[in-house]
């Protein structure tokens, strides 16, 4: 079955005229040398064709250059499922239909876990690991971050227009493909068959195994078929069509062999690239940059937390190889989707900056720049990160829901002096609603249609918040869809967002930074008051305002358990660990005090559940694993969705009522 069929928007179709069609045909051809410029009569064709105009483009492009419909379609959808994203730069710096990367335009960023306060260990009872600042070089990017000048270079495309124009875009990844090609020494043949080599070498892989995997998806894409609406308001169709590719041809490319040792499916092709682990100095506790543990047989697996690295690929490898610095499970690349493991399971990462999450999660560092401005990820990373985690998901029995794949953004501080620290990724271009589908486990209605659980599902391509991406509202973002829906105090359009107590004193801005007063595809939430076209939810202490359309719900109605203050008290705080009562402590091991953040849950609000656990604690402060303990006590805790993050509260100061049960908020 296929992840995705053609997808309904409901903003109005717009279809391009055979005209349109040839005026952009002839203008991408009057701007390339004559050696390269479009022949008259592929111009002509295309004006003689009501043929939806982004197919015509992958049409023209192909007969220009020889390369198979097939082949340049099933290419393109694995990096952009086709869309243009309005000339707006993908999170690796890639750009169009055909991703043509450009990272040298990229402003350098330190990597994520070197910014803001956060310690990725998140361990209190620890020193906190020392900040580092790490360069990227503009002028020694790698090869797969600058195919838009290699494709400027084949076609005499200006690099502006292969930015910006998905017809020169597109144009710009036929040539490459057929670049490719001739550099296999295979023929431009008309057969799909014959472009195993030309396709893997287009993944930008070093490593046969992730240039055969990303060949044997685009390859498995032209047998199954695929159809989507893409973001010119057209439908673009390739239709299934049985092919036995040549995958013989991978041995000549010169690739290296994938490290063996990942704990990966076979598929995947994942290489095993591990972290360190070793003594840092004479002192017992200096070691890094991990800690060894045995999940799950001493403590469940209960999340899988999603961020992105805010560096290259050569960096985030060269970083997770430092024992010095700080560690995540695995590490997927964003052009090809490959993946590199770099611990086991059963070990613990320092990567989400909460010790208690740390220590019953595992990690996924997703190779992309939220801080210089990307909007979008490819395809065949979000493809792969999903076949991983499914696969995870079910070697560790961990939920497929928002209460359980989380992001970094998700994750609470530990106590009140980091929450302001903790990290944005991946922030509000994360599709999640795609993300859950290719995981088998699409947002649907549940319950009856006025539950006042609701589940957030906004539409994510006509959800265009006006997010700005530098470091003033004046830096506005391109127009792009987004999984986030922002909140505001009051019942209009010019209320002040809501404030988050533990990060500002005063409302903050639209930055794509500032996730305060953002709620997230996937999450729930319940419904505090309704006003018209208006929602208010029970966010933060307080009811945070959303314009809902009817027409264009960004809810659905949900089913589950709801926390609300147990009767006689005033309050109830909230903490971002659950750890155990004093009492749980055995001798040697050093207690961790249970330290509220500065949030409480008050009478007549409500907040959705994750889940319940006991309280826990990891205690690893030795080299050798048997020196590590878990501490476990009777204190009950509640995974509620509080804010943007998740927090914990106790179960003795709650009480659990099915969302079925509670009240419904009419108009």
């Amino acid at each position: 079955m296929k992840e995705e069929r053609v997808t309904q928007h409901r903003r109005p179709r717009r279809t391009a005229t055979a005209a349109a069609i040839a005026t952009v045909l002839l203008a991408g051809a009057l701007t390339t040398t004559s050696a390269q410029a479009l022949p008259p009569e592929t111009v002509r064709r295309a004006a003689a064709t009501d043929t939806p105009s982004r197919a015509a483009l992958f049409r023209a492009a192909g007969e220009h250059h020889q390369v198979p419909e097939a082949v340049l379609l099933a290419v393109s959808y694995l990096q952009s499922r086709w869309d243009h994203h309005g000339g707006a730069p993908s999170m690796d710096a890639g750009y169009g239909p055909m991703h043509l990367t450009d990272a040298g335009t990229a402003p350098a960023e330190a990597p994520h876990h070197s910014d803001g306060d956060e310690d990725p260990r998140g361990d209190a009872s620890r020193p906190t690991l020392p900040h580092r600042e790490v360069d990227e070089d503009p002028e020694d990017l790698p090869a797969t971050l600058r195919t838009l000048d290699r494709a400027s270079a084949l076609t005499g495309l200006p690099a502006s227009r292969l930015r910006t124009d998905p017809a020169a875009n597109i144009e710009g990844g036929a040539a490459l493909l057929a670049a490719h090609q001739r550099s296999t020494g295979a023929p431009l043949s008309s057969d799909p068959a014959q472009w195993y080599g030309a396709v893997a070498a287009y993944s930008g892989a070093t490593e046969t195994g992730a240039a055969r995997r990303f060949a044997d998806d685009v390859f498995s894409l032209i047998n199954t078929g695929e159809s989507r609406r893409t973001d010119d308001g057209t439908v673009v169709t390739l239709p299934p069509t049985p092919v036995g590719p040549a995958t013989a041809q991978l041995d000549g490319l010169g690739l290296k062999a994938t490290p063996p040792g990942a704990e990966c499916p076979r598929d995947l092709g994942c290489s095993w690239l591990p972290a360190p682990y070793r003594m840092l100095s004479e002192e017992p506790g200096d070691f890094g940059n991990h800690d060894l543990s045995d999940r799950p047989n001493n403590q469940a697996v209960d999340y899988i937390v999603i961020h992105d690295t805010e560096a290259t690929w050569d960096t985030t490898l060269r970083l997770v190889q430092d024992p010095t610095y700080v560690s995540w499970h695995y590490s997927l690349r964003s052009a090809d989707g490959h993946i590199a493991n770099h611990l086991r399971g059963k070990d613990v990462g320092w990567h989400a900056g909460n010790w208690y999450v740390n220590s019953k999660a595992i990690g996924l560092e997703h190779e992309g720049f939220l801080a210089q401005g990307g909007q979008w990820y490819t395809e065949a990373m979000y493809r792969t990160s999903a076949r991983l985690v499914r696969h995870l998901a079910r070697k560790y029995d961990v939920p497929l829901d928002r209460a359980h794949i989380i992001g970094h953004d998700n994750v609470p501080g530990t106590v009140p002096a980091n929450v302001a620290g903790m990290h944005q990724d991946p922030g509000p271009y994360w599709d999640w609603d795609h993300y859950f589908d290719l995981l088998g486990k699409p947002f649907k209605a549940q319950g009856r249609p006025t539950s006042s659980l609701v589940t957030i599902h906004p539409d994510y391509s006509a959800n265009t918040e006006p997010y700005y991406c530098g470091a003033t509202p004046a830096d506005l973002c391109p127009v792009h869809g987004s999984a986030s829906v922002t909140l505001r105090t009051e019942p209009r359009d010019d209320a002040p967002l809501v404030t988050d107590i533990g990060i500002r004193p005063t409302p903050g801005t639209w930055s794509v930074y500032n996730h305060a007063a953002r709620v997230s595809t996937g999450q729930k939430y319940v419904v505090a008051e309704r006003r018209g076209d208006w929602t208010a939810l029970w966010y933060l202490g307080q009811k945070g305002w959303f314009k809902d359309d009817p027409r264009r719900a960004k809810t659905l109605p949900a089913k589950g358990l709801v926390a609300r203050l147990r009767p006689g008290l005033d309050s109830a705080p909230l903490y971002g660990r659950a750890y155990p009562e004093v009492e749980a402590y055995p001798a040697g091991i050093p207690v961790q005090p249970l330290v509220p953040l500065a949030y409480t849950l008050r009478p007549g609000q409500s907040y959705s559940v994750g889940q319940t656990v006991n309280g826990e604690y990891y205690h690893s402060k030795t080299f050798e694993l048997a020196g590590h303990t878990v501490v476990r006590g009777s204190l009950v805790y509640h995974q509620v969705q509080y804010g943007h993050r998740i927090m914990f509260v106790r179960a003795d100061d709650v009480q659990l009522t099915s969302a079925d049960r509670l009240p419904h908020r009419p108009n």
